[in-house]
C-alpha cells in the first residue's frame, strides 16, 4: 500500500473537501462532499461526544446515505455549521427525496475551542456561514494545519489541527482519512518531537524522524492544555472521516470505522478517554465492488486506521506558529519541521 497522489483522503475519487476559519475566532469548519451520495455510517467511542443526526447512520436506520459531513470547531455552537452546509446542498437541488421536496442529510460532529484565546463575543453564531463557505469552498486540494476545523484545535501539549493521509491499496482500492485533531491526549512522546504515529509514517509526510527509542514511554498524563485552561468534559475530542471507493453496505461502513478507531489510540496518548468525544464517520463511494466480505473489508479497515494515525500526526505537524498561541506548534520547537 502506498499514499495516492494527494496523499489526502480526496484521493478517494469523487470526493471534495472545503474549509472556512475566522483568525479572530480562531475556530473553523471543514466539510466532506461528494457529487453523489454517499454511504456512511458513525462510530464513538469518547465520553463527550458532540453530534447532528448520527442515529441516522446506525446500520438499522432507515436513511441509507448522506450528501455530506461537517467536522466544526465551536462546541455546540458549532453544530450550526451544518444549517449553512443545508442551506447551501438544498440551493443545488440535493438531498434525501420525501415527495416533492428534498432533505439534505449533513449529519456533524464538533470539538471544543472556545477557549483557546478566540474571540467568542459574538451576537449571532458564525457557524452557519463558516459551514456555506466551506461547502463552497470544497474541492480536491485544500489545507492542512491551522485550517478549517483544525484551526483551534489544542492537543495535550501542542497545537493540533486538521490532517489527512490516503493509502491505494493493492486491489485498487483507495481509503483516505480525514481528522480534526484536539485531544486531551499527546500526538508526541514526552519532548514533543517524536509523534507517537512514527511508526506508521511514509516517507518524511511528518517530518521523518522516526519512533522515540526510549522506552518505557506513556506512563505520563502531563498536559499543557489543562494548564491553558481548566479540564472539563466536552472539552477535547478527536473527530474523524475515513472513506473509501469501495462499494460498502451501512453495516459495513459502521465496520470500518470501529476499525479505524485504532488510529487515534495509535496516534493519541491516552484517547478514547470520558473527556474527549472521539468519533469517526466512514464513507463510501460505491464505485468499487468487493469481492467478498473476508479479507477486501478486513484491508480497508486496516487501511483506514492506518490512515487515521497519519493523519493525526500530519494534523499536528502542519499547525502553524500563531500570535497568542496558548500552546506552541510542533515547527516551533523542532528546526525539522
Amino acid at each position: 500500500m502506498e499514499p495516492g497522489a494527494r496523499n489526502l483522503i480526496t484521493d478517494v475519487p469523487g470526493l471534495r473537501v472545503g474549509n472556512a476559519q475566522d483568525t479572530a475566532l480562531r475556530s473553523g469548519v471543514t466539510v466532506l462532499t461528494a457529487d453523489a451520495p454517499l454511504t456512511a455510517s458513525v462510530a464513538v467511542m469518547g465520553g463527550a461526544p458532540g453530534t447532528r443526526e448520527t442515529d441516522l447512520l446506525a446500520p438499522d436506520r432507515t436513511v441509507q446515505a448522506v450528501d455530506a459531513l461537517v467536522l466544526a470547531g465551536g462546541s455546540a455552537f458549532g453544530l450550526a455549521a451544518a444549517d449553512g452546509v443545508v442551506d447551501g446542498l438544498r440551493a443545488a437541488g440535493r438531498g434525501f427525496a420525501v415527495g416533492p421536496v428534498r432533505v439534505p442529510i449533513v449529519p456533524a460532529a464538533i470539538l471544543f475551542d472556545l477557549l483557546n484565546g478566540g474571540d467568542t463575543a459574538w451576537e449571532e453564531t458564525p457557524y452557519p456561514a463558516l459551514g456555506r463557505a466551506a461547502l463552497e469552498a470544497a474541492s480536491a486540494a485544500f489545507a492542512l494545519g491551522t485550517a478549517g476545523a483544525g484551526t483551534g484545535a489544542l492537543t495535550g501539549m501542542l497545537k493540533g489541527g486538521l490532517g489527512s493521509a490516503s493509502l491505494m491499496l493493492t486491489n485498487g482500492v483507495t481509503v483516505g482519512a480525514l481528522v480534526a485533531a484536539n485531544p486531551i491526549g499527546s500526538a508526541t512522546t514526552p519532548g514533543e518531537r517524536h509523534f507517537w504515529a512514527a511508526p506508521f509514517e511514509i516517507g518524511e509526510e511528518f517530518g521523518g524522524l522516526g519512533p522515540d527509542p526510549r522506552a518505557g514511554l506513556g506512563r505520563s498524563l502531563e498536559s499543557r492544555k489543562h494548564t491553558a485552561f481548566a479540564a472539563q468534559a466536552g472539552a477535547n475530542t478527536t473527530i474523524a472521516v475515513v472513506a473509501t471507493d469501495a462499494a460498502l453496505t451501512k453495516p459495513e461502513a459502521h465496520r470500518v470505522a470501529l476499525a479505524a478507531h485504532d488510529g487515534i489510540a495509535r496516534a493519541v496518548v491516552p484517547a478514547h478517554t470520558p473527556n474527549d468525544g472521539d468519533l469517526v464517520f466512514a464513507v463510501a463511494t460505491g464505485a468499487r465492488t468487493l469481492s467478498g466480505h473476508g479479507p477486501g473489508l478486513a484491508e480497508i479497515g486496516h487501511a483506514a486506521a492506518l490512515c487515521l494515525a497519519r493523519a493525526i500526526a500530519r494534523a499536528v505537524y502542519e499547525a502553524r506558529p500563531e500570535p497568542g498561541d496558548l500552546l506552541p506548534a510542533w515547527r516551533a520547537g523542532n528546526a525539522a519541521g
